[in-house]
C-alpha cells in the first residue's frame, strides 16, 4: 500500500512554508516537459567541494534558484503521483524515469549539505521538507520494487541448478532405522530385518558414496533480477545518505525475511519446539530429520548464501549489509539449529545413529560454508551454537553407538530359531554393522581420542588398547564379542548337541561372511580375527559331525561281529543282522531329527554335505561288501540290508534345506 496521507500532510507542510514557494502548480503538464533542461542545469548552479572557510554567509541567488528548480522537479513528480489514479511507480516505468528522480534528490542532498553551512536556516528547512517527501516516495519504490520480485524459490528449480547431491543426502541405511528400538526389544525386529536387508545387499553398494559438501561456490542463484538489485542498491544508498537507514532496513527485512522462511518451508522445514521433537514417535522423528537434511544443505547452499550476496550488493557500500541480513535470517537458522540441538540432546537408542551421523556428516560439512555466510560480530553466536551443536551430535552418535553392544546383551530371547538356523539377532547386528560402516571415517574421527575403552574378555585371550588397534576397531570387536556370548547362550536352548553346534556354525558363518563383504569391517577387525572365527567355523562344522554321526559310523565297525569258533566263517549273522538294524535306525533317527534343519549358506551347505559323505559313503560301501554275502540268502534280506550307498548320497543331497518332509523314494535293495 501506498503512503499517500503521508505525502500529503508533508506536501501541505511544504506549501505553508512561505509565499515563494513554487508548489502550487498551474499547469503541471508544461512545466514537466521542461524537466530535462531544468534538472540538467541544476549542476552548473550549486558550489561544490565548498571549504568552510570559502563559504558566503548567506545563500546566494543562485543557490535560492538551485533549491527552487530541485524542489520543483522533485514535488511536481510527487503531485503527478497523487493526482494519478492509476498510482504508477516511478521504477516501473523506464530506466531514465527513476534515473532523473535520484538525480534530483541527489541534487537537493547537495545543496542541503550547501545550505547547512549557511545562516540561512529557513532555507534549510524548507529544502528537509522537500527531502522528507523524496524519502517517502523512495521508501515506497523500495518497498514495491521488493514486492514485486521476491518470491519463494521452488524447489524443483533449485534442484535444476544444483548438483543434485545438494538438493537431497542419500539415505545410507534406509531399513535398520526404521525399525524400533533395539535397546527395548532387538527380537521385535529380527523377522523383517531378517529377510529386507540381506535381500538388498548387493544394491547397497550404489548409495555408499556419500556427497560431502564442497565450500561456498559461486554458484548462488540470484534471488533477484540483476537490474532490480541495481535499483534498490541506488535508493538505498540515498536513503541511507538522508538518514532513513532505519526505515530502509526495515522494509528491506520486513520483505525478504518472509520470503526466506516460505522457501525454507517448501524445503520441508518446520519450527518444532525441542519439547515437540522430543515426543514424536522415531517414525514422524526420523522423516522430519530427512528434511532437516534436505533444508539445511539447500538452505546454506543456496537461500542463506544468495541471501547474504543480495544484501551486500544492495548495502555493502552503506556497511548495513551485515545487519540486514541479521534482520531476515537470524530467526529461521536458529530454528534449524534448534532442531539439531534437539536431537543431539534425545535419548539414544541404536536405531537412531545412522540419522544421528547423517545430521552430524551434514552439519560437518557445511561448517566452513555457516562460517563464510555468517560472518561478522551478528552472528557469533550463531557460530558459537553451529560448533555447540556439532560436538554434542558427535557425543550422542558416540555414546549410542557404544550403548549397542550393551543392547545386543540385554536381548534375553528365549525362543530357539527353528533348524539351527542364523538368528534375527545375529542378522540384525551385523547388517547394523555393515550399514554402520559406511561411515568409518566420520566414526573413526569420533573416536580418535577415546584412549580409556577398558579391557575386555574376547576369543579368550584379553582385548585392551595398543598400538595396532584403533578405538573404533577396538569398539567393533567388542561388538561381535558381546553377539557370540549372546549366542552362546542362545545355544543352549537346544536340547540336541548336533543341533547346538548346527546353529553356532551358522551364526559364526554368518558373522565372518559379512566381515569378509565389509572392506571396512574387515580391515578393522583384522585378518588374524578373520582367521580365528574361520577355524571356529570349522570346529562347530566338526562338532556337529561327531555329535550327529558318530553313533551312525559306530555301526559300521567290525568288532564284535566276528566271533571266532562260532561258524566256520567266523561271521555271526545274528551280530551281523543287529549291526545292519541298528545303522538303519541311527540313519533314520538322522533323517527324522534332521530333515528340518538348515544351513542357508549354500557354500557351507555342500561342504558339510560333501564331509559328512566322505565319511559315511566309503564306510558303508566297505562294509557291505565285507558281509552282504551273509545276509544276501536270508530270508527277508531287505529288513537289515534296506539302503545301497546311491540311496545313502541321494538322501545326503536333502540334507540342510530345511523342509519338514521329503518326497524322496529309496530304492529296495535287489539280494
Amino acid at each position: 500500500m501506498h503512503e499517500s496521507n503521508g505525502y500529503e500532510s508533508v506536501l501541505s507542510a511544504v506549501q505553508l512554508s512561505g509565499n515563494s514557494c513554487l508548489i502550487m502548480i498551474h499547469d503541471t503538464q508544461n512545466k514537466l516537459s521542461n524537466f530535462k533542461d531544468r534538472v540538467s542545469g541544476i549542476d552548473g548552479m550549486l558550489p561544490r567541494n565548498l571549504e568552510a572557510k570559502e563559504l558566503p554567509t548567506e545563500v546566494s541567488p543562485e543557490s535560492k534558484t538551485a533549491l527552487e528548480l530541485t524542489e520543483e522537479v522533485l514535488l511536481k513528480l510527487e503531485t503527478v503521483f497523487l493526482e494519478n489514479t492509476s498510482r504508477t511507480m516511478i521504477f516501473d516505468s523506464s530506466s531514465d524515469e527513476g534515473t532523473k528522480y535520484l538525480g534530483a534528490v541527489d541534487e537537493m542532498q547537495n545543496t542541503i549539505a550547501f545550505l547547512s553551512l549557511t545562516e540561512s536556516n529557513i532555507t534549510e528547512n524548507r529544502a528537509q521538507n522537500i527531502l522528507q517527501v523524496a524519502m517517502l516516495r523512495l521508501q515506497e519504490e523500495f518497498r514495491h520494487l521488493l514486492a514485486t520480485h521476491s518470491q519463494p524459490l521452488d524447489p524443483d528449480l533449485i534442484a535444476d541448478h544444483l548438483d543434485s547431491s545438494l538438493s537431497l543426502n542419500p539415505e545410507k541405511a534406509t531399513d535398520l532405522e526404521s525399525q524400533s528400538s533395539l535397546e527395548v526389544s532387538i527380537t521385535s525386529n529380527y523377522h523383517e530385518l531378517s529377510e529386507d536387508v540381506d535381500s538388498q545387499s548387493s544394491g547397497e553398494e550404489e548409495e555408499k558414496n556419500v556427497p560431502v559438501a564442497e565450500p561456498l561456490t559461486d554458484r548462488i542463484i540470484d534471488l533477484l533480477p540483476p537490474e532490480v538489485v541495481k535499483n534498490l542498491h541506488e535508493i538505498a544508498q540515498r536513503m541511507v545518505s538522508a538518514g532513513f537507514q532505519r526505515e530502509c532496513c526495515q522494509v528491506y527485512g520486513s520483505a525478504r525475511k518472509s520470503v526466506l522462511e516460505e522457501s525454507l518451508g517448501r524445503l520441508g522445514f518446520e519450527k518444532l519446539s525441542i519439547d515437540e521433537v522430543h515426543k514424536m514417535t522415531w517414525e514422524a522423528l526420523e522423516v522430519r530429520i530427512r528434511k532437516w537434511i534436505q533444508t539445511l544443505n539447500v538452505g546454506v547452499k543456496v537461500l542463506y548464501a544468495g541471501e547474504r550476496q543480495l544484501c551486500e550488493n544492495i548495502f555493502n557500500e552503506q556497511g548495513l549489509a551485515e545487519s540486514c541480513f541479521a534482520e531476515i535470517s537470524r530467526a529461521s537458522i536458529t530454528h534449524l539449529l534448534n532442531f539439531g540441538e534437539a536431537i543431539a540432546v534425545s535419548r539414544t537408542s541404536p536405531e537412531k545413529l545412522f540419522k544421528v551421523l547423517d545430521m552430524y556428516e551434514t552439519l560437518r560439512d557445511l561448517v566452513a560454508d555457516l562460517s563464510a555466510i555468517f560472518s561478522g560480530e551478528s552472528f557469533a553466536g550463531v557460530r558459537e551454537e553451529v560448533s555447540g551443536i556439532l560436538s554434542r551430535l558427535g557425543q550422542t552418535a558416540k555414546r549410542t553407538f557404544a550403548e549397542f553392544g550393551n543392547a545386543i546383551s540385554r536381548d534375553t530371547s528365549r525362543v530357539p530359531v527353528p533348524g539351527g538356523a542364523v538368528h534375527p539377532l545375529t542378522r540384525y547386528v551385523m547388517n547394523y554393522a555393515s550399514f554402520l560402516f559406511d561411515y568409518a571415517d566420520t566414526l573413526k574421527q569420533l573416536f580418535a581420542d577415546d584412549t580409556d575403552m577398558p579391557e575386555f574378555q574376547g576369543d579368550g585371550e584379553r582385548i585392551s588398547m595398543h598400538d595396532n588397534l584403533s578405538p573404533l576397531a577396538l569398539h567393533s570387536i567388542r561388538i561381535t564379542h558381546v553377539l557370540q556370548s549372546n549366542l552362546d547362550e542362545k545355544s543352549k536352548l537346544y536340547k540336541d548337541h548336533a543341533l547346538t553346534y548346527l546353529f553356532l556354525m551358522n551364526n559364526v558363518r554368518y558373522i565372518v561372511q559379512k566381515v569378509k563383504d565389509s572392506d571396512l569391517l574387515r580391515a578393522l577387525l583384522g585378518d588374524d580375527w578373520l582367521r580365528k572365527h574361520t577355524s571356529l567355523v570349522r570346529k562347530y562344522a566338526t562338532d556337529y559331525q561327531r555329535s550327529a554321526w558318530n553313533v551312525v559310523l559306530a555301526c559300521l565297525k567290525d568288532e564284535g561281529i566276528r566271533a571266532s569258533g562260532s561258524f566256520s566263517n567266523g561271521v555271526s549273522k545274528a551280530v551281523l543282522k543287529e549291526r545292519f538294524k541298528s545303522f538303519n535306525a541311527a540313519f533314520e533317527d538322522i533323517l527324522k531329527a534332521q530333515s528340518s534343519w538348515l544351513v542357508p549358506d549354500s557354500q557351507l551347505r555342500l561342504e558339510l554335505r560333501i564331509s559328512i559323505a566322505e565319511k559315511l559313503l566309503p564306510a558303508y560301501r566297505s562294509f557291505l561288501g565285507r558281509y552282504r554275502m551273509y545276509l544276501e540268502s536270508e530270508k527277508h534280506s531287505e529288513k537289515y540290508i534296506k539302503y545301497t550307498p546311491e540311496d545313502l548320497e541321494a538322501r545326503l543331497n536333502d540334507f540342510f534345506e530345511g523342509r519338514t518332509s521329503s518326497s524322496h523314494r529309496f530304492k529296495s535293495t535287489n539280494i
